[in-house]
């Protein structure tokens, strides 16, 4: 059976600077620790690479939709699964302004008990240190 994930976090930033963060590798490496790397166009693949020499890819999938700087929609799937579509799940960032803030929500749906687990501790320390490297400049040590 499908489940799914989501998370609701307000930032004090803009919506175009949201998206910078989420789509610009320079930026990600900084609060997430890996990059975020893809041209996001519709079709394009993306991958989510280690920010060091190995450039190891954690994650990699499609991107589906690609509204700036308003909604991101992914399919995420682990190396080892990349080839077998029924182990994809899809990832869906929409970027809303609320007043001087930006309302982020992350539905992460289509998965399977061990993905569920995996992103239910992750996007929460993920989600955090962006609000923090946004507000601040400083992310948090978010895997200490």
């Amino acid at each position: 059976m499908s489940q799914r994930f989501v998370y609701v976090i307000y930032i004090a930033s803009t919506p175009e600077k949201v998206w910078e963060a989420v789509v610009r590798g320079e930026l990600t490496r900084q609060y997430w620790g890996h990059e975020n790397v893809s041209d996001w166009k519709r079709g394009s693949r993306w991958k989510h690479v280690t920010a060091d020499d190995a450039r190891a890819v954690r994650i990699e999938g499609e991107v589906l939709e690609s509204v700036p700087p308003k909604r991101l929609v992914l399919t995420w799937a682990e190396p080892s699964d990349a080839a077998d579509p029924r182990k994809h799940t899809r990832m869906t960032l929409t970027i809303e302004p609320v007043k001087d803030m930006v309302r982020l929500t992350l539905v992460h749906d289509e998965l399977g008990p061990e993905m569920l687990e995996k992103i239910s501790s992750g996007w929460p320390r993920v989600l955090s240190s962006l609000k923090s490297f946004l507000e601040t400049g400083r992310p948090l040590d978010t895997w200490a």
